[in-house]
């Protein structure tokens, strides 16, 4: 699927764009399920396991910062990681052995939907390597007014920054960070059906929503096989025990089978600790922890 140069695109700059990866029926059919998700929303009143609300929510007009774990609300979002060009992507940039470590279904609300602040995905959650990255799925058109994503090239072969503010980890870096060089950062905008990857060591973020138009970015966590969960927001992996955990790692395995010989690698580890008051998705931790805006 990718050439060389886009191959080694990404691995010297951390990101990359694949245009028109989706099939005209497959974007079609992913934008009728998630309009559907979106819309059973009206019947909630606060966040949920499957919704996160955005300020302003109303049953007349719903307003989401994101749909959590798409792929157990309908299975057609983990058949297209599994059967389609995004696969051909994945096995390209990782291999045979990949591993989900979860999806998120980001739907930027018009007229505002809220910022996600300037961090990187491994703060969150350290492996043994870093073979980890996130495919970001744009399921509408995505311009510079619809909040797209922002990534900084090359701080994925970086020093990890710190995501802590007033003493909890904020899952945010200080936008005064001397390290923070944002004048360096480059947009991703694109078509509904083309594809963002970015490294899970890269700083990235993205601005509100200002358009009269969502801005919906399906999101696919992935680690390769021999990469293994140290401790982060996917914690939950260390309170299932032993017959669960294996039970659940098959269900999380994309390409291949699970690798139990983990590859160890001198990556930079920080545990993403003490919580912040409220973790139920990066918008919550961001603002209940009290994270400087880069964005105001």
């Amino acid at each position: 699927m990718l050439t060389e140069d886009q191959k080694a695109f990404y691995a010297e700059n951390g990101y990359l764009m694949v245009e028109d990866v989706l099939r005209p029926e497959e974007l079609k059919r992913l934008q009728e399920i998630t309009y559907g998700l979106i819309d059973g929303s009206r019947e909630v009143s606060q966040s949920n396991e499957v919704y996160d609300l955005d300020r302003g929510h109303s049953a007349e007009a719903p307003k989401l910062t994101r749909i959590k774990l798409p792929h157990k609300r309908d299975p057609y979002f983990w058949e297209i990681l599994r059967n389609s060009r995004i696969t051909e992507v994945l096995g390209d940039l990782l291999g045979p052995d990949a591993t989900l470590l979860t999806s998120k279904l980001n739907t930027k609300a018009p007229g505002g939907g809220a910022a996600v602040e300037w961090h990187q995905d491994w703060a969150f959650y350290p492996h043994t390597n870093d073979d980890l990255l996130a495919f970001g799925i744009m399921l509408e058109d995505v311009q510079e007014d619809t909040g797209p994503l922002m990534v900084i090239p090359g701080t994925h072969k970086g020093p990890l920054l710190s995501h802590m503010a007033n003493g909890v980890f904020a899952g945010a870096i200080d936008p005064e960070d001397p390290l923070f060089e944002k004048q360096k950062a480059v947009t991703l905008t694109g078509r509904a059906g083309s594809m963002t990857v970015h490294h899970a060591r890269i700083l990235h973020g993205s601005a509100p929503n200002v358009s009269d138009r969502a801005r919906l970015l399906l999101f696919y966590e992935i680690a390769k096989g021999d990469a293994w969960p140290i401790l982060g927001s996917n914690s939950y992996f260390h309170a299932l025990g032993q017959a669960k955990f294996w039970e659940d790692l098959q269900e999380r395995t994309i390409t291949g089978s699970p690798c139990l010989t983990p590859r160890l690698e001198p990556v930079p580890v920080t545990m993403p600790l003490p919580p912040a008051p409220d973790t139920g998705s990066i918008f919550r931790m961001q603002e209940s922890a009290g994270a400087k805006s880069a964005f105001r």
